[in-house]
């Protein structure tokens, strides 16, 4: 693709990074509107849940796949049908009737959406000369840091205010817009006007492998935690199908001559240890945002709106570090510093949120979440740059693809096992709350008679009373074992980021300067 500059550029800054936005906004935005979705399709939230499922199944098989599909379809055509997919997508989700409809078209959503990371990134760096591709690794970086943040807040303004199927009616217009826009100012490449379909082999069997190992795991990390995960028969059956289908799908891509994933991508050290790094950052990023809403409604009492505000402070700093991280590391600083410094904010994140208390106020949580954004700003911006950095053009597709998978699967693995994680330390914080309560202790005892006395002057009979006194106590060993699990959340947050720090130095501490980004794509072609 020509690069462009002025006007033009400027439209496909908008318009990619937006692609972006709406498509890690639907990664959560359903999530608090699960209990309005059930009950309004007479279904159970365990149901409902198959909602976030599926899109994110959908997601994981496509977006490896990329790569290969814009080269037989051709980049822009991919990327039209792409928004056009999942606009119409959208609009049968706020439409549909009943449980298995809706789930039908997430998936198809998930499907559309899939493509528009890894696509709308390698459309954007190609409008930008090298020595400015870590600006635009800023830029997109933005869309990465306000998707998973805007999420829960539009999604809990929308329950909190409106209905349900407006959290994907939202997305028609958006999505008119984009396509109206990619295909007026996206140019096609040189090779996409000379499309020989028939000479490019498809490797049927490497899709198969790939759509049922990546399926498999992601159902099990989805759904783990609710069924109980290894005493459910699909679990066990599908994680075997897991790990046979990702391990079958290894050996072949690496065995084949025409790869639907080219794997071979992977001899780029600063690729694997870009990779490596951003299922780190993926794992942080999204069992954060995932923690924090959910332990702030259930402990704290916040509404789904308020929830969602808390995470805005780190938002906006994400907003501010983005654009300043590329131009510094366009004008000579090593992505190595900026790395260290996103490891350090993510261990201070998960350390400062895990000192919460049940009576902290809502400023206590804006040290922690500013962390947050700048730990994602440090990592997201260098990590996207170093990814594609020694890649030949015909690669980068691949190379991005990977990248943007393993983020969406670090996530993935960040929510199951946070949620696995806590459910654990609850049940082991509630036994240990509950073996030092003594019926003998005169506070404790102090606070049921103030509680029976109260109810009993209202008019309740002493009997019932008592019973509302114990049922108190119960609520409150409940709220303080739920809030020291997801304190010990954040803490395993920030020792996963401790124990990934070796795996920062496969990065290179090299400077990329104009010159020496230059001179890379120079020997690329």
């Amino acid at each position: 693709m020509q690069q462009v500059s002025g006007f033009a550029r400027f439209i496909i800054v908008i318009t990619t990074v937006s692609a972006a936005i709406m498509e890690l906004i639907d990664t959560s935005i359903v999530n608090v509107a699960l209990s309005q979705i059930s009950g309004n399709l007479g279904a159970t939230i365990e149901d409902t849940s198959w909602v976030v499922t599926a899109y994110a199944i959908a997601n994981v098989i496509i977006i490896p796949m990329t790569g290969f599909l814009a080269r037989y379809f051709g980049r822009k055509n991919y990327y039209v049908a792409s928004i056009i997919l999942f606009t119409i997508a959208s609009y049968m989700c706020g439409n549909a009737g009943d449980l298995n409809s809706l789930v039908f078209w997430r998936f198809v959503q998930g499907i559309g959406g899939g493509a528009l990371l890894s696509t709308s990134q390698g459309i954007l760096f190609d409008s930008f000369p090298p020595s400015q591709r870590p600006m635009a690794a800023g830029l997109f970086g933005m869309g990465l840091v306000i998707g998973p943040t805007i999420g829960p807040t539009l999604g809990g303004f929308i329950v909190d205010n409106y209905s349900w199927p407006l959290i994907f009616d939202i997305n028609i217009p958006f999505g008119i817009v984009a396509t109206l826009l990619a295909l007026r100012f996206v140019d096609k490449q040189d090779w996409e006007y000379n499309i020989n379909r028939k000479a490019i082999h498809i490797d049927y069997l490497g899709i198969a492998l790939l759509a049922i190992g990546i399926a498999s795991l992601q159902y099990v990390l989805e759904r783990g935690e609710s069924d109980d995960w290894f005493s459910d028969t699909w679990i066990c059956i599908l994680s075997v199908a897991a790990v046979g289908g990702l391990g079958s799908f290894i050996w072949w891509e690496l065995k084949t001559e025409n790869p639907v994933v080219n794997l071979r991508v992977l001899r780029s050290r600063n690729l694997v240890g870009s990779n490596i790094l951003t299922f780190v950052c993926g794992f942080g990023l999204f069992g954060s945002v995932f923690v924090f809403p959910v332990m702030v409604q259930r402990v704290l009492g916040y509404t789904p709106t308020e929830a969602g505000l808390a995470l805005v402070p780190g938002a906006l700093v994400g907003l501010i570090m983005m654009p300043v991280i590329g131009r510094s590391m366009g004008k000579g600083v090593p992505p190595f510093f900026f790395v260290v410094i996103g490891f350090l904010c993510f261990i201070g994140h998960g350390y400062t949120s895990s000192l919460a208390t049940p009576e902290v106020g809502k400023d206590f949580f804006i040290l922690s979440q500013v962390l947050r954004g700048v730990g994602t700003s440090c990592l997201i911006v260098p990590l996207i740059q170093q990814a594609v950095v020694g890649l030949k053009p015909q690669e980068m597709p691949y190379g991005i693809a990977l990248t943007n998978m393993l983020r969406q699967l670090g996530g993935a693995f960040g929510i199951a096992m946070m949620n696995t994680y806590i459910t654990q330390r609850y049940t082991l914080h509630r036994t240990d709350l509950v073996s030092n309560l003594q019926m003998n202790d005169p506070e404790m005892l102090q606070r049921l008679s103030q509680v029976q006395q109260g109810m009993t002057a209202r008019g309740i009979n002493p009997a019932s009373a008592a019973e509302a006194g114990y049922r108190m106590l119960d609520g409150a060993v409940t709220k303080q074992a739920y809030m020291l699990s997801y304190l010990d959340g954040f803490l395993v947050i920030s020792l996963f980021f401790i124990c990934a720090i070796p795996f920062m130095f496969l990065l290179s501490t090299k400077k990329l300067d104009s010159a020496a980004q230059a001179k890379v794509a120079e020997e690329s072609h």
